[in-house]
């Protein structure tokens, strides 16, 4: 076996409700600022719920980076999950040093560079081939796709984003897309991990971006009964861990890491942000939309985390929930949380960042790592926003209302992600 190269990160970027920037987002973050509004992209004045976490300016690209927005703008292939990819990409990339069309100061050749991001499919076009299946009901399904426009065969695909990077990095080894809804991002990170880790590569991005603020998907989680329906107070809407949590909120944006073998960032004089110790997978083999009541499948892929880490529960100081603000999730990750940390889970804070920024999907295990690094760089817990009546089943240290300061440091962080489907994704996240 190849030795066991530890991981470090050297590049953060995002774009989420709070800002465009990484800075920008962990600043509200710990401000307790709220990026949930009322929607304005379309007209949402008919459906149940009528707000989202939603970006309302995405940041401009410059030089290189808006020549190949502007080409792959021009080919009609640009969508907004891949525009928000590029953004977050570009702010990991150069500040780990790296260039446009090439790695710069990473100084690692191309085919020793991978890329590994979690993207969904192409939502707006099966929404508008929904609509015309129900306006035109005697055209078989064959016949609504060959009237696809060209290019938009590409746009459906997930693996859009993972292409666009590649090609304007100049990314040539492997390369992959995660697609497990909202564990996409986090899944992502693991077998970015792996790879740089097994010495496949010497340096990795990997991360996630999703656009959920569309008719479409709105309508269609608030006909499942699936997002809450405060429409009055927006910006309390989320409420996780909190007694009168009536649904998640959606959200949209992207979140980028640069992640190295620590030899390969020291010997090119790189500033290590942090370090990515460990990461644990699991289904729950349970109901496709539902977490399981024990929450053992959550629990497994914490205590995988820790193995694979090579850390003891006692070592985690914080836990960046995945949060959701459902009935379910909450009190099946509060459960799973107890069960991989046992007794020690009465002594560490949890908190979830989705009360501010709401739910990003494929996006939200990226940006979370991201806020969980600045959280332990800063020694500085993020708050769960709204939680005001606690749950009695949700029976942690929620860090509720305001951001928290941790003298001597938080130690080690996990940072978990839960998705449709079954998956379950958590890092084990340390200061550098």
């Amino acid at each position: 076996m190849s030795a066991r190269h530890e991981v470090v990160v050297t590049g953060m970027g995002c774009v989420t409700p709070l800002g465009g920037d990484a800075s920008t987002t962990w600043q509200g973050l710990r401000a307790g600022r709220s990026g949930v509004r009322p929607i304005e992209r379309f007209d949402a004045s008919g459906f149940n719920t009528r707000f989202a976490g939603q970006i309302d300016s995405v940041p401009a690209l410059e030089g290189a980076w808006e020549t190949a927005r502007a080409r792959w703008d021009q080919a009609d292939l640009l969508d907004r999950k891949t525009w928000l990819a590029l953004v977050a990409a570009r702010e990991a990339w150069e500040q780990a040093g790296g260039v446009h069309g090439g790695a710069g100061a990473i100084d690692a050749p191309a085919h020793r560079i991978g890329l590994s991001i979690g993207s969904e499919g192409g939502r707006r076009l099966l929404g508008a081939m929904a609509q015309r299946a129900i306006d035109s009901r005697d055209v078989p399904l064959e016949s609504l796709l060959a009237s696809l426009p060209p290019g938009e065969w590409a746009r459906l695909r997930a693996s859009h984003p993972t292409r666009v990077l590649a090609s304007e990095l100049d990314i040539r080894g492997p390369t992959r897309t995660v697609c497990t809804a909202c564990t996409s991002s986090g899944g992502a990170l693991a077998e970015a991990l792996y790879l740089v880790r097994a010495g496949v590569v010497d340096v990795a991005l990997a991360g996630g971006t999703d656009t959920l603020v569309e008719a479409f998907m709105v309508s269609g989680f608030s006909l499942l009964g699936a997002l809450s329906e405060n429409n009055e107070a927006p910006a309390e809407a989320s409420r996780p861990f909190d007694l009168t949590r009536d649904g998640f909120v959606l959200g949209e944006g992207a979140g980028m890491l640069v992640l190295e073998s620590e030899a390969h960032a020291r010997a090119r004089g790189a500033t290590i942000l942090g370090r990515l110790r460990g990461a644990g997978l699991s289904n729950n083999a349970f109901r496709i939309t539902d977490s399981p009541p024990d929450g053992e499948g959550p629990a497994i892929a914490m205590r995988a985390a820790l193995r694979d880490a090579g850390v003891a529960a006692e070592d985690v100081g914080y836990v960046n929930a995945h949060g959701t603000s459902t009935q379910m999730n909450d009190v099946s990750e509060t459960r799973g949380i107890r069960r991989a940390l046992g007794p020690h889970a009465d002594r560490i804070a949890v908190s979830s960042n989705k009360s501010m920024i709401g739910h990003l999907v494929a996006a939200c295990g990226a940006v979370e790592a991201i806020t969980t690094l600045h959280s332990l760089r800063d020694s500085v817990l993020a708050p769960t926003l709204n939680l005001r009546t606690p749950d009695p089943e949700c029976d942690l240290d929620y860090v509720p209302g305001v951001a928290r300061e941790v003298s001597g440091g938080v130690g080690l962080a996990l940072s978990n992600a839960f998705g449709f489907g079954g998956s379950n994704a958590t890092l084990v996240l340390e200061a550098p």
